[in-house]
């Protein structure tokens, strides 16, 4: 399948499971909100440059908050992984193996390890960053540390659930145009 055409499906698909599935999940606790959403930003090829990278974080969350309801709630978090990504995989990657290997990140095209971190720490900063938008005050900070922690955890979880669940197979890039 056409990268193009995988990640258009896998834009309309990600954004369906988390308005019609994972936002009608009553919130477990006070703490946890599922969100899954921005692995899709995770999963974008290795070859897609910064800048398009950043339009279509952009984009991704602002269609997010469009049918939310939310004005730039998720558009500013998707934006700053995705500003963030790019730095993260040079420091956990050698560069020139991976992206000539592999299309995308993933388990098979990093490893156990450096997926663990690449996912987790994205994972971290986005919750932070969500909830700190979100609530827009350190009133209470154990309790927003708590929400933070809370669903990050359970969002780490998911993610690691679905790349068991849905093996995604590392497309290997060959030299051959």
């Amino acid at each position: 399948m056409n990268s193009l055409l995988k990640n258009i499906i896998r834009f309309a698909l990600f954004l369906l499971l988390q308005i019609v599935v994972l936002n009608e999940v009553p919130p477990v606790h006070r703490f946890i909100i599922p969100y899954l959403y921005f692995l899709y930003i995770l999963w974008l090829p290795f070859s897609i440059n910064r800048f398009s990278l950043l339009i279509v974080a952009f984009l991704f969350g602002l269609s997010l908050d469009y049918f939310t309801g939310t004005t730039g709630l998720h558009a500013a978090p998707c934006v700053l992984i995705a500003y963030i990504r790019p730095y993260l995989l040079n420091l956990l990657l050698p560069q020139e193996t991976i992206e000539q290997s592999y299309a995308e990140p993933g388990i098979n095209s990093m490893g156990w390890a450096p997926y663990a971190v690449y996912v987790g720490f994205l994972t971290f900063v986005h919750h932070f960053y969500l909830v700190l938008i979100e609530w827009l005050q350190f009133g209470d900070f154990v309790y927003f540390l708590g929400k933070v922690i809370g669903t990050t955890l359970v969002s780490f979880m998911m993610i690691v659930l679905s790349e068991l669940l849905f093996l995604r197979k590392g497309k290997y890039r060959t030299n051959a145009a």
